[in-house]
C-alpha cells in the first residue's frame, strides 16, 4: 500500500498524486495508472526536478510529458 499525497494542481493535470520515495517518485495518473521513475531509468537529475515540483505542486505533468514521458521504471499495479 502506498502513501500518496494529493498533487495540488490535480485540477489541471494529468498528475493526480504522488509519493516521494527513498530514491525515486511515484506518480498517479488521471485514469488511475501509477508509475515508479527512480534514479535508475529516468535518472537522479529527473526525479531531483519532479520531486521539486511535486513539492511546489505546479509543472510536474509539463515536465515528465516535456523530459522523461515513458523514460519511467516500472509500471505499478
Amino acid at each position: 500500500m502506498y502513501s500518496m499525497k494529493h498533487y495540488e494542481n490535480a485540477i489541471n493535470s494529468g498528475v493526480k498524486m504522488y509519493e516521494e520515495t527513498a530514491d525515486g517518485i511515484i506518480l498517479q495518473f488521471e485514469a488511475g495508472e501509477k508509475y515508479l521513475y527512480n534514479f535508475i531509468r529516468p535518472g537522479e537529475a529527473h526525479v531531483k526536478e519532479m520531486i521539486t515540483l511535486a513539492r511546489k505542486g505546479v509543472g510536474l505533468a509539463t515536465y515528465v510529458n516535456q523530459h522523461v514521458r515513458d523514460n519511467f521504471y516500472s509500471k505499478l499495479k
